[in-house]
């Protein structure tokens, strides 16, 4: 059976997917090969360069109290983070542990480097290097290694090769992903760079706490009902993303909130869920479901209450008394967007950069 159009193009599809896969990984590889390069050398140069003035006459003790301290001091104030004075006394370690360069691997991380220099055998760290490097273990792999005395346990087993399948067991699924390198906090401090990448959901979720928040102290008459409430209608899904219920008004309100500009889509998506709450959830004594789009901008805030069937003067002379108005939710919006941006800057993250 020959080949249909269709299946020729989805064919070379695949194909184009996996070469421009395979070239992107590539350059991530040289990337990352070239970043490890770069800090092993420069660690070592500054470990180097420490002994050699620790040992221009001063004693070890004296140096650790003064000295890196002062140069750690005026190193963070010229090149930002990662010369705290742990860090410089790692980096003086590592040299002590690799004295000759050459001995240094490019194949292996700082951190790899950095966990090793602590190994007080020469022949257990010699050993540790080369398998390290020889099965292409992740810090976590090698850390986990040398914690469970794996190059005690292979010298003192007669059965080795029952050991090392056990080690293999157990070191293949802490193999590192590219978010896991680029993560590293030793990789962020020499690039000089913060790690803000935070997921747009994250951002939704940190508004959103804080309106659910903003409502209920209002004092209008709102009780909470639910967050990412599900609606279904035939076979789709549709998520919003708070359900309150106002007790004086006796009717539900539904807030979706959207991180760009408003659009059609959002208004008519927004009276989609008004139709679907009114036929599934209201009941006969309850007044028509209100919606509420919230779009927030980095400039700007829009706010927009949907009202079906134009209905405006039932909506403005029984609603508005017990709804905050448009300017009161675009003002509380710009300063949550503010606050959840302050309060997402001082945790860890990672996705989409906002």
């Amino acid at each position: 059976m020959t080949d249909t159009p269709a299946n020729l193009t989805a064919a070379s599809l695949k194909q184009l997917v996996q070469a421009i896969s395979a070239r992107i990984e590539q350059a991530r590889a040289q990337v990352k090969q070239a970043v490890n390069s770069a800090m092993v050398d420069s660690y070592w140069e500054i470990g180097r360069l420490i002994v050699e003035d620790e040992q221009q006459g001063q004693t070890r003790a004296a140096y650790g109290k003064q000295q890196l301290q002062q140069l750690s001091q005026q190193l963070t104030e010229r090149l930002g983070k990662g010369f705290d004075v742990t860090n410089l006394r790692n980096m003086r370690a590592f040299y002590l542990a690799f004295p000759i360069r050459e001995t240094v691997s490019p194949e292996l991380s700082w951190s790899h480097y950095n966990r090793l220099s602590k190994l007080e055998n020469p022949a257990a760290r010699d050993w540790y290097q080369q398998e390290t490097i020889s099965q292409h273990w992740s810090v976590r792999a090698l850390d986990r290694q040398i914690s469970t005395l794996y190059y005690e346990r292979l010298l003192a087993s007669q059965n080795k090769a029952l050991v090392e399948q056990e080690a293999t067991g157990h070191t293949r699924p802490l193999a590192d992903s590219a978010q896991d390198y680029l993560r590293d906090p030793y990789v962020l401090d020499f690039l000089n760079l913060q790690d803000k990448t935070y997921r747009e959901s994250e951002l939704e979720q940190a508004i959103i706490s804080n309106l659910q928040h903003f409502l209920l102290e209002l004092g209008k008459g709102f009780a909470f009902v639910e967050r990412q409430q599900r609606l279904r209608f035939d076979d789709q899904d549709f998520y919003i993303d708070l359900v309150f219920y106002n007790y004086k008004l006796k009717c539900f309100l539904l807030v979706d909130l959207k991180l760009g500009k408003l659009s059609h889509q959002d208004v008519g998506q927004m009276d989609t869920y008004v139709r679907l709450y009114n036929e599934q959830k209201k009941e006969p004594g309850d007044n028509p479901t209100i919606g509420l789009i919230l779009c927030s901008e980095k400039s700007e805030a829009v706010v927009k209450y949907s009202v079906l069937a134009d209905n405006q003067q039932l909506f403005a002379a029984k609603y508005l008394p017990y709804l905050p108005s448009e300017e009161q939710l675009r003002a509380e919006l710009q300063r949550e967007r503010q606050q959840a941006q302050q309060t997402l800057a001082t945790q860890p993250d990672a996705g989409e950069d906002l």
